[in-house]
């Protein structure tokens, strides 16, 4: 099957009435009877069977995923599914350059951009033009971080505030946390909300004589990004006085040069990308300019190179074998047939605490869709809420709900092996933490447990009988345990790839578009009738409560 013919094969239309989804629903109903803690007892290669990892020289990026409601029939029939989804053959179309974005007739290709052979997009081989890019982005990084690159008083760059929202603000803000270690002598800033109160605060202690604002804006009429990028110009003239200084002082990522002129930038510092770049999915772009500027640009590369080399193993492992595909089927497995509507990522890494909100976007605005392909209401739930936040914080926080709630929330845990920073043995009361939680969610703590732990502390029978009861726990929670060496800009881009390519086989599986948005703009256009009314128009047609709360903002 060509790759053209790939996307425009259909998933099966009714996959959710096909005898491997009906299998796989008797599949569930026998897990009534059987608990984790039972199967690694019985079984104590699980941990071998199900575990896959991906080793070089310097690294060592796992996945165990032996804690899960799983056994080799489970997983038998999921990989049924995938074959029946046409995963591989989707999978082919989107990497070949084929526009599988067809509501937007766009190709979805950010592995190319840390790709390494040729990609055809409408007859046109696109890897020279992101060489380019590449290569105009090394030498400005090189300038700024070398302080070749002066502002308007002679003085080199110290700070970079970036301006931009959603992918062009997510990604590049996660990174630089992320990869702190890695930073030199340029601060990195990140400003998105409309609520100007994040900028006042971004700038408070800044030099406007050696701060570079990157305005990150695909069209350069993001309503948020220019509102913001228009404040912060004017924050630097009331310093800088003159309209030629900005030049100095502001760069964008955008592909409108007529509109980056008029604000003021030299379009000679325009670094542009291309459609079938998808928000976020874009920090592997232009996109990623702060991140080069903060960490270097032979570290962004290292970036890349860790996204290729999952995107190699996305390509060229086995389906019983590869990372994102059974990630991506054994979520399908708790949303579709467990009813799960949540799950967490929980990383034991505070440099990850922005990874959580990342993959928010990433998997929910990709996978948040009631429509097929085709056109037709899905039949089964798609896109569930994740959320999390770095462990050990976490344990102190919402742990409870996952361990004693009535909902199922399945886990990703995260971790290093080895720390940048470890400070008085710290990291190992970290990880001791991290493989802790996994076996309690997995083993849990029966009734007949707790009654012998309250008898040993010498509890009275009275007591014991009515306080056991609240410290038992059910066990049974499914978690992966994603394990690594150190969190280096390799290992974050094998990270992201794995999740990017998880969510993208969930959308062939559930026959969703993963690479539109439409669900952002009905906000839009309403915000823009409304703001007029805001400055003393007249009034439109809102329900009562919309006109009401007008009414009360405005005072009358």
């Amino acid at each position: 099957m060509t790759a053209s013919s790939a996307s425009r094969q259909k998933t099966t239309p009714k996959l959710t009435q096909s005898p491997t989804w009906k299998a796989l629903k008797d599949e569930r109903a026998a897990w009534k009877n059987i608990h984790l803690r039972d199967l690694f007892a019985h079984d104590k290669k699980r941990n071998a069977r199900y575990s896959l990892a991906l080793d070089d020289a310097d690294e060592t990026f796992l996945l165990d995923y032996s804690k899960n409601l799983i056994r080799p029939q489970t997983l038998k029939l999921l990989l049924k599914l995938a074959k029946e989804a046409k995963v591989e053959a989707l999978r082919d179309a989107m990497f070949s350059g084929e526009k599988i974005n067809h509501t937007e007739g766009r190709a979805v290709l950010h592995t190319a951009l840390r790709g390494k052979t040729p990609v055809q997009v409408d007859g046109y081989d696109v890897m020279p033009d992101i060489g380019a890019v590449l290569e105009r982005m090394r030498v400005f990084a090189d300038r700024v971080r070398t302080g070749k690159w002066k502002g308007y008083s002679g003085k080199p760059i110290s700070d970079v505030v970036n301006i931009g929202i959603g992918g062009s603000d997510l990604g590049p803000a996660m990174a630089c946390l992320a990869l702190k270690p890695y930073g030199g002598n340029i601060r990195a800033h990140f400003v998105s909300n409309v609520d100007p109160s994040q900028l006042v605060d971004t700038l408070e202690d800044l030099d406007p004589a050696t701060t570079l604002f990157i305005v990150a804006s695909k069209t350069f009429t993001t309503q948020e990004t220019l509102l913001n990028a228009q404040a912060a110009r004017a924050w630097f003239l009331d310093t800088a006085k003159d309209p030629q200084q900005v030049a100095k002082h502001f760069v964008a990522v955008s592909t409108n040069a007529e509109a980056v002129a008029a604000f003021g930038i030299d379009t000679a510092n325009m670094f542009g990308f291309w459609d079938w770049v998808g928000g976020r999915y874009s920090l592997w772009s232009a996109i990623g300019l702060p991140i080069a500027l903060y960490i270097g640009m032979d570290a962004f590369e290292e970036l890349l190179a860790g996204g290729h080399d999952l995107d190699t193993h996305f390509k060229e492992a086995p389906l019983d074998q590869n990372m994102p595909v059974l990630m991506a089927l054994i979520g399908l497995w708790y949303t579709n047939f467990w009813d799960a509507q949540a799950y967490a990522v929980l990383p034991y890494e505070q440099r990850l605490a922005r990874f959580p909100a990342y993959l928010q976007q990433l998997d929910m605005e990709s996978s948040g869709k009631g429509i097929t392909r085709d056109g037709k209401p899905v039949t089964c739930a798609t896109g569930p809420v994740l959320f999390g936040e770095p462990g050990t914080n976490g344990q102190h926080a919402f742990y409870q709900l996952i361990h004693q709630g009535t909902a199922l929330i399945p886990c990703d845990f995260i971790a290093g092996r080895e720390s940048h920073n470890d400070v008085n043995g710290q990291h190992a009361v970290l990880l001791s933490n991290f493989l802790a939680q996994t076996e309690a969610l997995m083993r849990g703590k029966t009734l007949l447990e707790v009654q012998k732990e309250l008898t040993a502390e010498g509890r009275k029978p009275a007591e014991i009988k009515a306080l056991a009861p609240h410290k038992v726990f059910p066990g049974n929670r499914p978690t992966n345990s994603l394990l690594y060496r150190r969190l280096t800009p390799r290992t974050l881009g094998r990270l992201i790839a794995l999740y990017e390519h998880k969510v993208f086989v969930q959308g062939v599986l559930w026959n969703v578009n993963s690479y539109d948005q439409w669900g952002v703009e009905l906000g839009k256009q309403l915000a823009k009738v409304i703001l007029p009314e805001l400055h003393g128009g007249k009034p439109g047609n809102h329900d009562s409560s919309t006109l009401g709360l007008i009414q009360r903002i405005l005072g009358d």
